[in-house]
C-alpha cells in the first residue's frame, strides 16, 4: 500500500475555503497518512486576497501549532508555498529560519508586477516564447536559492493553453538539471486538471527527464476545498511508475526522507 501524503492544501488562511479542521475527513477517506497544509505566503507584496503577508502568517503558524497538539487522526504538516521573488533571498531566509514548519515549498507566480494565473488576459499581446524562457529562468532560479524542500507546479506558464513556437525539451532537461544539482524535490501538482489545461504539472511528457536526473518527487492535490484533497492521486502514482519512480519524497522538520512506493 501506497505511504500517500499530500503536502500542498490551501485553507481560508490564504486563497482556500475551509478551515483546516475541515480537511481531515476527506483526508482520511482518501487514506492519506499525512495531510501537509502550506498556506501562500508573498513577503513583499501588500493586500494581496490570495496570499498571507507576514503578520497573518504568524497567526496562522500559531493557529497550526495547536491544530496539530489537538489532532490524533492524521499527521498533519506545517508548511508554506512561498512565492520567489529574485533579490530578496536573504529576507526570505530570514523569514523562514524562525518559522516553526516541516517544509517549505517555492513558487513562482509573478512575472514583473503581475501573476501568470490570474487570467488569460496576462498573456494578451505578449511574446509567448520569451515568457515561457523567462518563467522556466525564474524556477531554475528559486531551485538554486537553497530556500525550498520542494519546487510547486514547475510549469505553472502552461495553465491557459499558450504555447511556444519551440520545442520545449530543453527548457525541461535545464530545469531538472537544476532541480537536481541544487538538491531540491518537486511535485506532481494535480490541480492542474482543473485549470484549463486540464493536465497535471509538470508536462507528463517531460517527467521522463526529472526521473533520468533523479530528482525527488512528491504527489500533492493543491486543494483549496476539502473536497479535491488527493484528488487524481491513483492516476498520478501511476503515472510516476510508468515513469520509472520507485520512491517518493516525505518531509518532517525541514528534512527530506525517501519512502518506496
Amino acid at each position: 500500500m501506497i505511504y500517500k501524503t499530500d503536502y500542498h492544501v490551501h485553507s481560508w488562511f490564504s486563497d482556500g475555503r475551509a478551515a483546516p479542521e475541515d480537511y481531515i475527513a476527506p483526508a482520511l477517506e482518501a487514506g492519506l497518512k499525512e495531510l501537509g497544509f502550506s498556506e501562500h505566503l508573498t513577503l513583499f507584496e501588500k493586500n494581496l486576497d490570495w496570499s498571507m503577508n507576514a503578520r497573518k502568517a504568524y497567526r496562522y503558524l500559531e493557529h497550526m501549532k495547536v491544530f496539530r497538539e489537538n489532532n490524533h487522526d492524521i499527521t498533519v504538516r506545517t508548511g508554506l508555498e512561498v512565492d520567489y521573488i529574485e533579490g530578496r533571498e536573504k529576507e526570505i531566509n530570514s523569514f523562514l529560519k524562525k518559522a516553526d514548519i516541516d517544509y517549505v515549498i517555492g513558487s513562482v507566480h509573478f512575472l514583473g508586477e503581475s501573476t501568470v494565473d490570474m487570467g488569460p488576459e496576462f498573456y494578451a499581446g505578449k511574446d509567448i516564447d520569451r515568457l515561457y524562457v523567462v518563467y522556466f529562468e525564474q524556477v531554475a532560479s528559486a531551485a538554486a536559492s537553497g530556500l525550498f524542500d520542494i519546487i510547486a507546479h514547475p510549469d505553472l506558464i502552461r495553465i491557459y493553453g499558450f504555447t511556444p513556437s519551440f520545442d520545449l525539451e530543453p527548457l525541461y532537461r535545464k530545469l531538472a538539471a537544476s532541480f537536481k544539482k541544487h538538491d531540491v524535490a518537486f511535485e506532481i501538482n494535480t490541480n492542474g486538471r482543473n485549470r484549463p489545461i486540464a493536465d497535471f504539472y509538470p508536462d507528463r511528457r517531460y517527467l521522463k527527464f526529472f526521473r533520468e536526473e533523479g530528482v525527488p518527487v512528491c504527489v500533492n492535490s493543491d486543494a483549496h476545498m476539502p473536497s479535491r484533497v488527493a484528488q487524481y492521486f491513483d492516476e498520478a502514482y501511476e503515472l510516476l511508475r510508468n515513469t520509472g519512480y520507485t520512491e517518493m519524497a516525505v518531509f518532517k522538520d525541514r528534512e527530506r526522507f525517501m519512502i518506496p512506493f
